[in-house]
């Protein structure tokens, strides 16, 4: 029986990156995957494809349509779809292939198949051969699924999720999204510039829930006039299937018919199957695997990361706390600064967040005060024809510490570190309004913003 003094179950963001720096440390590691590609769902069907898909859709869309302001005349534009997600494909095949590459130059053992535990110590993979392995500590990171919603039945065709989305053979004539949060209005926006009619419809009154709710009204606004039919206060109760048609059932409205229905009303843990009730991992009542300090769980030896512990399900939020575990575990030393973890949205304009939203700080009675500073007004943003959208800090009223920086507008994905850096470093408005940007940029949207904390926006 082989013997590691870490395994790590999953090689996903978080786990595959745990696993490395484990290995940086000295220690003898293993990574466990039962997935034939490595990088977890964000490399195969997650972030990667996704971004890849809305990179090609926007250059697709803007060719047909969005040049001429530019003086730029283009005809004879067609889409070929099978191009575009062999493209997507292949990037993922080039990346899954770099972590197998990154594990082998770390010299970590790679398993593959599903583990379950046996014992604290030890481990059960169930491949083309069933192993065991023991190990002093092991580390989860397995990650989410898709949530169902009770009434629709995933058929993994014309019912599905962001995976079968990802790999549409045709454009739809008509897709329709349940949930409004980043992964429906992200593949929604996808197909909709690519041809397709699309409707979300949304169970709250508000798109992309838990985001400032004044961005998130912006955004509505913003995605209302690019044609994206959006029905909130929708509660869909069920959804069936009749040859290549989908009728989705609506409480109080019409049914509404389709070629295909995404469901993306979250993700729940990857926790199936582990063996954790055999070791006696204690799980939250939403499924999530209850940690303490520095990732451990309240059975020696074992820990957990990512998107079965609680927190927001971000690929780098799970990178992050990989890292940490394994430093603590070496070291002595790891920590997250959940407070600076910032979160995208990559539709156009994109939409970025870091730090407390202006509900959350209302609803917890902390004083503040608010900068905002609108594209239109910003050089860069005009020649780039992207005016829309805007820059939101959020400062301690006494202290002008930031609290929470929020972004729609171009490239807001990139804008938004500058903020996540600062709030790292305990900085106040004050801090990021004297830092000279250069001009004409896109990040000087958000000095005018810290500016504008004291009313000193100089540009408006």
């Amino acid at each position: 029986m082989a013997k590691h003094d870490l395994v790590v179950l999953g090689a996903g963001p978080g786990g595959y990156t745990a696993a490395i720096r484990a290995a940086q440390l000295g220690l003898d590691v293993a990574c466990v995957e039962r997935e034939p590609a490595l990088g977890g769902t964000c490399l195969r069907v997650g972030c990667i494809p996704s971004k890849a898909l809305l990179e090609s859709s926007e250059k697709f869309h803007e060719a047909k349509d969005g040049l001429r302001r530019f003086g730029v005349i283009v005809s004879g534009v067609e889409l070929d779809l099978p191009a575009m997600l062999e493209k997507k494909d292949d990037i993922v095949r080039t990346l899954t292939q770099g972590v197998a590459g990154l594990l082998k130059k770390n010299k970590i053992r790679r398993y593959a198949g599903h583990a379950s535990f046996l014992a604290p110590d030890r481990v059960q993979i169930e491949g083309d051969d069933v192993v065991e392995v023991e190990a002093k500590n092991v580390l989860i990171a397995t990650g989410s699924n898709v949530a169902a919603l009770p009434g629709v039945p995933f058929d993994g065709d014309r019912i599905g999720t962001s995976t079968e989305a990802l790999a549409y053979p045709t454009v739809p004539e008509h897709l329709v999204v349940i949930g409004a949060g980043y992964i429906g209005l992200e593949l929604g926006s996808v197909w909709q510039r690519l041809g397709a009619r699309v409707t979300v419809l949304e169970y709250l009154d508000r798109i992309l829930p838990g985001m400032d709710s004044e961005i998130a009204r912006e955004a509505e606004r913003v995605f209302r006039r690019q044609g994206l039919e959006l029905r909130l206060g929708s509660r869909v109760t069920s959804a069936s299937v009749e040859g290549q048609t989908v009728t989705v059932h609506v409480d109080g409205a019409e049914p509404i018919t389709c070629d295909r229905l995404l469901v993306a009303v979250g993700r729940v843990p990857n926790t199936d199957g582990l063996g954790l009730e055999r070791i006696g991992v204690e799980l939250d009542g939403r499924g999530r695997i209850q940690v303490g300090p520095h990732f451990a769980t309240n059975v020696k030896g074992v820990y957990a990361v990512g998107d079965v512990i609680a927190g927001p399900m971000l690929a780098h939020k799970a990178e992050e706390e990989g890292v940490a575990c394994v430093e603590h575990l070496v070291t002595g030393y790891g920590h997250v600064n959940y407070d600076a973890i910032p979160g995208i949205v990559y539709t156009h304009p994109e939409i970025a967040t870091v730090g407390k939203s202006e509900d959350e700080l209302r609803e917890a009675n902390i004083p503040y005060r608010k900068g905002l500073f609108p594209f239109a007004a910003n050089g860069r943003a005009r020649a780039l024809g992207m005016p829309e959208g805007r820059v939101k800090v959020l400062a301690h009223e006494q202290t002008d510490r930031i609290l929470g920086v929020h972004i729609i507008g171009p490239r807001a994905g990139d804008l938004i570190a500058e903020a996540a850096v600062a709030m790292e470093f305990g900085a106040s408005s004050e801090d990021l309004a004297r830092v000279c940007h250069a001009h004409p940029t896109l990040a000087e949207a958000v000095k005018e913003a810290a500016l504008g904390v004291d009313g000193r926006s100089v540009n408006i």
